[in-house]
C-alpha cells in the first residue's frame, strides 16, 4: 500500500501523490512552477519559476517532517538549456553542501507550458522516523 504525502503548498496537475514514503525516503512527484494561492503558473523567468518549484517541493517535504538538508537526488527537467545558468544559479541556494546528486535533462515541453519541473528524493537520516 502506498503512503501519500500531499501538502496544502503543493499543486497536482494530475491524477498522482505529491510524495510516497518507502521506508525511510520521501519520493516527490515532479513540481512545476505552480503558485498554490493562484493556481497559475508563476511569470518571471527561468529563475522565479525554479524558486517555485523549491517552494512547492519543500512545502511537501515539510508535511513528511523533512526539509532541503534531506534531499539526496534531484532531477531537474528544462524546455530550454539555454537557461540551465540561470536555474543553477537559484538552484546553488536551496541546498548546503555536501549538495544532492542531480540530473539535469532537456526536454521538449512540460505540463502546463512551465519552463522547469523538478522531481527529488529525500530520506531520514537520522534518529528521526518519517
Amino acid at each position: 500500500m502506498r503512503d501519500a504525502i500531499t501538502a496544502p503548498g503543493a499543486v497536482a496537475v494530475g491524477p498522482y501523490s505529491h510524495a510516497v514514503r518507502l521506508g525511510n525516503q520521501v519520493i516527490c512527484s515532479g513540481q512545476t512552477p505552480i503558485d498554490a494561492e493562484t493556481g497559475e503558473l508563476v511569470g518571471g523567468g527561468i529563475g522565479a519559476q525554479t524558486a517555485q518549484c523549491f517552494a512547492n517541493l519543500f512545502a511537501v517535504l515539510k508535511g513528511a517532517g523533512l526539509g532541503p538538508d534531506d534531499v539526496v537526488k534531484c532531477n531537474v527537467y528544462l524546455t530550454d538549456m539555454e537557461t540551465f545558468a540561470e536555474m543553477n544559479e537559484v538552484y546553488s541556494t536551496m541546498f548546503s553542501e555536501p549538495f544532492p546528486a542531480r540530473t539535469t535533462i532537456g526536454v521538449a515541453s512540460l505540463p502546463i507550458g512551465a519552463s522547469v519541473e523538478i522531481e527529488l528524493i529525500a530520506e531520514a537520516r537520522d534518529e528521526r522516523q518519517i
